[in-house]
């Protein structure tokens, strides 16, 4: 057996010794700036990034695990961190020059980038629209869901200009002239990740800050694997529920879920290294629906071992299975809310 990653090590040892021992009391609080800064000087903030630039240029399997163990863990902190990734990995690629300005800050933790930019996924609806203004862009509509507001240094923005074409370009994540945060929406879970909305009413960016111009078209058939597949935070969900069954003393439901869990996941992340990503779309969804089911049942399970005392707040039987609600419909896009309606009433 070949050892860990020492990513993973890291990931582990935060989940232990941080993130988990204080997940109920950021769930009823807030993701606090102590748990970011521990983020940032750990180095999970660069896995992906080109070592290059400071980055660990892991494998994606790595990143995976890691995803899996924080979302565990407290997946209020997993989720305001995980926004970062996405912008590591855009700048990664790109060639024009706000690479050199962020790529270095981001990948070493100096910099903690948020997104604002789901909303693509409602096209032909357009949220927000991308103009071309002078030397640079002009933004304006409405960003329904940022998280990470007061945490994030730098936001990731994409607007859609009147040619379909999307315009992804970086900027302070701060209240500015054309940019204004409403207050801090309660939700059902991760209220703690800090999520607000973002009116944009004549926000200019200059073009040195675009990241990314592309169709709408070929952006979707890229973005289009990010949705279909599982993401690893369901699986660590899954697994933290499992662990409460075990504690209960619940052995036997535990072995059963934890197998098929198994599986599946095996499952799920074969496909994921496969080399062509919008390729066995179907196939995807299925085990996508499969991992809501088997997070649900494990989930519940713990509620159940634990009866009356899971609706406490205090629970974290009762936080994982909010946490479980969360996932249901995190980057849910029209293709996935259709193929998981579609297994439910299969049921």
């Amino acid at each position: 057996m070949t050892a860990p990653h020492p990513l993973v090590a890291t990931a582990q040892a935060l989940a232990d010794e941080l993130l988990a021992p204080h997940a109920q009391q950021v769930d009823q609080e807030g993701v606090p700036a102590s748990h970011i800064e521990a983020i940032r000087r750990s180095g999970l903030l660069g896995v992906s990034a080109p070592k290059e630039y400071g980055g660990a240029g892991a494998p994606d399997a790595v990143a995976r695990e890691i995803m899996e163990i924080l979302a565990g863990a407290c997946c209020s902190t997993w989720f305001v961190q995980t926004q970062h990734h996405t912008p590591v990995k855009m700048l990664a690629k790109s060639e024009l020059p706000v690479r050199e300005r962020l790529l270095r800050p981001l990948a070493t933790g100096e910099l903690l980038a948020g997104i604002a930019f789901a909303h693509v996924r409602a096209f032909p609806r357009v949220p927000v629209r991308a103009t071309a203004e002078g030397e640079g862009w002009r933004f304006d509509g409405r960003v329904p869901w940022y998280t990470g507001w007061g945490l994030n240094d730098v936001m990731l923005l994409a607007g859609v200009t009147d040619a379909d074409e999307v315009v992804f370009a970086f900027t302070e994540a701060r209240e500015q002239p054309g940019l204004r945060p409403s207050p801090p929406m309660r939700l059902a879970a991760l209220t703690a990740a800090r999520t607000v909305s973002l009116d944009l009413d004549g926000l200019r960016l200059p073009e040195e800050s675009v990241v990314l111009r592309a169709p709408q078209d070929k952006f979707a058939l890229v973005d289009r694997p990010r949705n279909t597949n599982a993401s690893p935070a369901v699986f660590g969900v899954a697994y933290a529920a499992l662990g409460l069954l075990e504690q209960a003393g619940e052995t036997g439901p535990a072995r059963v879920l934890r197998g098929r869990l198994d599986e599946v996941r095996r499952q799920v992340y074969a496909l994921a290294e496969h080399p062509v990503p919008h390729e066995r779309v179907e196939e995807r969804l299925a085990l996508k629906t499969r991992s809501y089911e088997l997070m649900r049942a494990a989930t519940s399970a713990a509620v159940v071992a634990q009866g009356g005392r899971a609706m406490d707040l205090g629970s974290p039987a009762q936080r994982l299975a909010r946490e479980g609600l969360f996932l249901l419909v995190q980057g849910q896009t029209a293709e996935v809310r259709r193929a998981h309606l579609d297994a439910l009433a299969d049921f």
